[in-house]
């Protein structure tokens, strides 16, 4: 199984980092979701009401991203924070995307709580996963487009693993090959906050909303936190 690390470098410049690691094996995409779907229904009715707006860069959790893309180089209010890009989708188009039962299921708890969130094919990873500092040798191939290869620019904090990069500029986009389709059975999901004394709670309340949604369709899931105090976990 891999495991995935916070590397010292990424610990030492973000010491108040936490990120949970929500797994799932025996998944099972391609049964109705009722309460995915009605957590993505929710949400758009509440936006639609006036009672709830997804969390834009003036919110201090989506700012906090803005400054930690700026420290390694990215502009981003051109390439966006997950979150960021979700949040103002929903708001202009009042809808959420429907890609796949659990890539649905992240998508509604990162933008309910104002929390970046990915997820990982764990069959389609080689090694384990480090969060670290591009060096620019990687090559990364992003979602929906199997055909480009980028490269990341020296210090840009990516997701890597043993043969390639699986994120850009940390919670940007991820990679191609470990896309979470509805025949992946064994996935690992990411939700993040560099401000662990502020939201750590929110993470863990979102943490659990998450895998309460998974549950349902996967015979095992599991939580677990990294942080710069316990920098590695196994899945």
């Amino acid at each position: 199984m891999p495991a995935f690390r916070i590397t010292p470098a990424v610990a030492d410049a973000f010491p108040d980092a936490l990120i949970a690691l929500v797994t799932a094996t025996g998944l099972r995409g391609r049964e109705p979701w009722p309460h995915t779907t009605t957590a993505l229904e929710d949400l758009e009715q509440q936006l639609a009401d006036g009672t709830w707006h997804p969390a834009d860069e003036t919110d201090p959790r989506i700012e906090a991203w803005h400054t930690a893309y700026r420290s390694f180089g990215t502009n981003p209010r051109r390439i966006r924070p997950s979150v960021d890009a979700l949040g103002r989708r929903l708001a202009k188009k009042g809808t959420l995307p429907r890609i796949t039962p659990a890539v649905d299921s992240y998508n509604a708890v990162s933008v309910r709580h104002g929390l970046p969130a990915g997820a990982f094919d764990l069959d389609r990873i080689t090694g384990d996963v480090d969060i670290r500092y591009a060096d620019g040798t990687e090559s990364f191939t992003p979602l929906g487009e199997p055909d480009t290869v980028e490269s990341p620019k020296p210090g840009e904090i990516i997701y890597a693993d043993a043969t390639s990069v699986l994120t850009r500029h940390w919670n940007h986009r991820d990679a191609h090959r470990t896309r979470v389709t509805e025949d992946s059975t064994h996935v690992a999901f990411v939700l993040e906050t560099l401000h662990s004394s502020r939201d750590g709670d929110l993470l863990k309340v979102a943490a659990e909303e998450l895998q309460g949604l998974l549950a349902p369709h996967a015979a095992q899931t599991a939580v677990c936190y990294l942080s710069p105090a316990r920098p590695r976990a196994t899945t």
